[in-house]
């Protein structure tokens, strides 16, 4: 069974170090380039995990948070949220959109493909 994930990053250079950085763990990736391009592809297709960014155009993280939690398919899937913000002003507010998880960026390669192996294990135990 492969873990599918959703990474959805307006920045060229950040999704490619992303894809570089995962790329051990075999997930089938999808990208998406904005907020509003991740929400079409999620409702689209299932994901088992989204890692998304929070400052992106059209439609920004926490509004994508929000919009993918009313939906059924992830209700209950983790949303794993990025952001260069000083994570205790925007951490509150990305869990009560509905993050699973908070990350600070610049993500570090070992510290994702960490995070994102345990959340595998889930999947595949």
């Amino acid at each position: 069974m492969s873990v599918t994930l959703l990474v959805v990053e307006d920045k060229d250079t950040t999704r490619q170090s992303i894809c570089q950085a995962i790329e051990p763990l075999g997930l089938d990736v999808t990208l998406a380039c904005d907020g509003l391009d991740g929400f079409s592809k999620a409702k689209q297709s299932y994901f088992d995990i989204i890692l998304l960014d929070h400052k992106m155009p059209v439609m920004d993280g926490l509004s994508l948070l929000k919009n993918l939690r009313e939906l059924d398919a992830y209700r209950h899937n983790p949303l794993l949220f990025m952001s260069t913000q000083d994570l205790t002003e925007v951490e509150p507010k990305a869990l009560k959109a509905g993050a699973t998880e908070c990350l600070a960026k610049p993500l570090q390669g070992d510290f994702l493909r960490d995070i994102l192996k345990a959340w595998v294990m889930r999947f595949v135990a």
